[in-house]
């Protein structure tokens, strides 16, 4: 896990487009930032089927009762930190569902301790605090693949039963070889050489989005494209329950307003209420077997109905 050879990697290279760089002007310096970004993109649109495979290997793993746990240290480790921080409002789910472990722990989220990220052990213990097991999903993030707090950690999930996922910028890592699938986002230098927290990070940030909103869409918590299970704790997030409703239903705002009210304050159960024609307790209790996939607690009478020849 030596440092050595780091300056052969594409992400440490110096980046000949921005060689002079702090002779610009602010507005020269924004085109080239804006230029390099534009390279993400298409970088991690050449990675879409490791995505994809991916978003289903963590769909399913959900949907038996599995976790999915994001393994990084630095920029890594605060841009995992976000996602799934992230999911609990947007998703409603169970802070368990969806976790993070980050070298030198929370505090190091506002405050840089980077150092912590060359002790192999402190990654086997962070992640063995966890238990990883099988049915469980552990993804390693680190722009240069070879962090020894990362490696390790993987390591030790996949050795524990987990499945383990690598989400790196670098080709042939360390992180690659001991993760049962790599997505390889290779975003060649950065403006400013060897700061990966710029389209390296930009890069993660847009795979993690996917992995998380991928696999929670798979598993019915959106409708459509609407945040159908939104908790509505304020009153932001209550008008933007309404206006769900009002687009999912087809009804008007102070329609939307009475059904939230009645259904508890549920989106979803609003939502299976007004498309089903059910009350509280029955879309409640479809909810309830459908694991949460609202489509599929709407249809539930439907498909009921049919077989029995109505």
């Amino acid at each position: 896990m030596s440092k050595a050879g780091l300056h052969r990697l594409g992400t440490e290279q110096a980046n000949l487009a921005t060689a002079s760089l702090d002779t610009r002007t602010a507005r020269q310096i924004a085109a080239i930032i804006n230029a390099e970004d534009a390279r993400v993109v298409p970088a991690v649109a050449r990675v879409l089927p490791e995505i994809a495979r991916a978003i289903d290997a963590i769909a399913e793993a959900l949907s038996s009762g599995g976790r999915l746990i994001y393994v990084g240290a630095g920029t890594s480790g605060r841009i995992a930190a976000l996602d799934a921080a992230e999911c609990p409002p947007t998703f409603n789910t169970d802070p368990e569902m969806v976790q993070f472990v980050m070298s030198g722990g929370e505090k190091t989220l506002g405050r840089a301790r980077e150092a912590d990220e060359d002790f192999p052990a402190r990654g086997r213990r962070d992640i063995a605090k966890r238990k990883p097991r099988q049915g469980d999903v552990v993804v390693g993030i680190s722009a240069s693949g070879r962090t020894p707090y990362t490696v390790a950690a993987l390591r030790y999930a996949r050795t524990h039963g987990a499945t383990t996922l690598a989400v790196t910028n670098n080709r042939g890592s360390w992180l690659e070889r001991v993760a049962d699938l790599a997505i390889v986002a290779e975003v060649g230098p950065e403006v400013v050489a060897g700061s990966t927290r710029m389209k390296a990070g930009t890069a993660q940030k847009m795979i993690l989005n996917m992995l998380s909103t991928g696999a929670m869409a798979r598993l019915g918590y959106v409708y459509g494209n609407l945040m159908v299970h939104v908790h509505v704790k304020n009153k932001k997030l209550w008008a933007r329950g309404v206006t769900i409703l009002e687009r999912a239903a087809g009804i008007d705002r102070a329609a939307a307003d009475r059904a939230l009210k009645a259904a508890g304050c549920s989106v979803p159960a609003a939502l299976v209420m007004l498309k089903a024609g059910v009350g509280k307790a029955e879309a409640q209790r479809r909810l309830k077997a459908a694991a949460g996939n609202v489509r599929r607690a709407i249809g539930t009478g439907v498909s009921r109905a049919r077989a029995h020849g109505v």
